[in-house]
């Protein structure tokens, strides 16, 4: 008898090292229907000190706990799905229950697949598909509506033909340029874990920026100033993508900012920048335009989030521009921030690495 307990502690002992060398959690539940041990993982998900409990204790979800029980009856895998809510977030996994059974020795394997990620992935493609197919099916349906009424009551009316072209025309850049932007955003992600080698001048990108956008800034009678940009500042970048982010902001603050106001670049390097940890180059785009509630703030780089969909649309917005600016950034291991208040204007900063 003696001889069978040191067995079986034997090989509770193996069997609790290896549930701590696995890199999910894992509860092991003994014959007796009592936890055994858990590892780190399954300690971060349900505290620590339930060795020696009842697994219905702790693990209280009843697809779950049928899971158990029919492996302990059957000593046949069973598999269940646990979902918790944690910091307003929900978590999903995929639970393989499997039964261990040896001459001398029982348990349970009870391991938790978070599958969260993947489920929140799903989502966002089929919010993204769903949001694309919206932005393109409106002005389709307008295109599509134009052309029946050219074909059918308008069709010798030559001021409505007139008139009805020029929308058409509108309307098929816009959905133009969403699908450049769309391609845009998809090659920029294409190469996100590639980081850019080449030196380039970002004063010099800077000051190409603001010749090219001069006529916009000139019609809109907004003054484009920029400061620290006189001299070279070579970083490591893809210049047209850098080129598109400057672009991107300081067009948006043309737009955004009011007539007759000042868009300001300033450029300056910081020896210690906090958000990277070490030398950045910092590029900050102001404007004095009515400014962002702060509510939403957070969301301006998801793809299709507008603050005014409405005056977005009619300034050429396709909602993806800040997108695009985030993921350019995220590949040269930059940052951008956000900063902006009700009546106060905004500023949009680039941070990138100086090195």
């Amino acid at each position: 008898m003696r001889e069978r307990s040191v067995i079986e502690m034997t090989q509770a002992q193996l069997v609790t090292q290896m549930a701590a060398a696995l890199p999910f959690p894992v509860i092991i539940v003994g014959r007796d229907e009592r936890i055994m041990a858990t590892n780190a993982q399954a300690e971060a998900m349900f505290g620590k000190g339930n060795e020696g409990r009842h697994y219905i204790t702790v693990l209280r979800q009843p697809m779950l706990l049928d899971a158990i029980e029919s492996v302990l009856r059957l000593s046949e895998p069973a598999r269940a799905e646990y979902r918790v809510t944690e910091a307003g977030r929900d978590l999903h996994y995929n639970v393989h229950a499997n039964p261990v059974i040896t001459d001398d020795f029982a348990c349970v394997t009870v391991a938790f697949e978070d599958r969260t990620e993947v489920d929140e992935a799903g989502q966002m493609r089929r919010d993204f598909v769903a949001n694309v197919s919206h932005e393109l099916r409106t002005p389709l349906t307008a295109v599509l509506g134009f052309i029946e009424t050219l074909q059918g009551p308008a069709a010798n009316d030559a001021g409505a033909r007139t008139r009805f072209l020029e929308i058409m025309g509108k309307e098929a850049r816009r959905m133009n340029r969403i699908v450049g932007d769309l391609l845009s955003l998809s090659r920029v992600q294409a190469d996100r874990r590639v980081r850019p080698t080449e030196e380039i001048d970002i004063s010099a990108i800077l000051r190409s920026v603001a010749l090219s956008l001069a006529p916009l800034a000139q019609k809109q009678d907004v003054t484009l100033t920029l400061e620290g940009a006189q001299d070279a500042t070579m970083i490591a970048g893809d210049h047209d993508q850098l080129t598109q982010v400057f672009t991107n902001l300081i067009e948006n603050a043309i737009k955004y900012g009011g007539t007759d106001r000042e868009v300001l670049v300033q450029v300056t390097a910081h020896a210690q920048e906090p958000t990277l940890r070490g030398p950045a180059l910092r590029v900050d785009v102001l404007d004095q335009g009515e400014g962002i509630d702060p509510v939403h703030i957070p969301r301006l780089t998801e793809r299709f989030y507008r603050v005014d969909s409405h005056r977005s649309r009619e300034l050429g917005g396709t909602g993806l521009g800040l997108a695009i600016v985030k993921h350019i950034l995220n590949r040269h291991r930059g940052r951008l921030k956000i900063e902006s208040h009700k009546g106060q204007g905004t500023c949009f900063s680039v941070i990138l690495p100086y090195e």
